[in-house]
C-alpha cells in the first residue's frame, strides 16, 4: 500500500516575514494557536476555505503557502 503524498506548507515562513506571532495570526483567523501550530508543523491540513483565508491574511497566493508534490 502506498502512502498518500503529504501537503507541505510555508505558513511559518510567511507569518514570520509579516512579523506576526502564532497567537496574533490565530486570533485574526478565529482559530486556536494549537490549530496554527499543527498546520505549520504539517500535522494538519486545513480546509480549502481556511487555506484561502490564511493566504489572504498573509497577503500571498495560496500556491505560495501550500504545495502538493505530484
Amino acid at each position: 500500500m502506498t502512502r498518500p503524498t503529504k501537503i507541505t506548507n510555508q505558513v511559518r515562513l510567511h507569518r514570520v516575514a509579516k512579523d506576526l506571532t502564532q497567537e496574533q495570526l490565530a486570533s485574526q483567523l478565529g482559530v486556536s494557536r494549537q490549530t496554527l501550530i499543527a498546520i505549520e508543523n504539517g500535522k494538519y491540513s486545513p480546509s480549502l476555505e481556511f487555506a484561502f483565508a490564511l493566504a489572504k491574511a498573509l497577503e500571498v497566493q495560496i500556491g505560495e503557502l501550500f504545495s502538493y508534490p505530484g
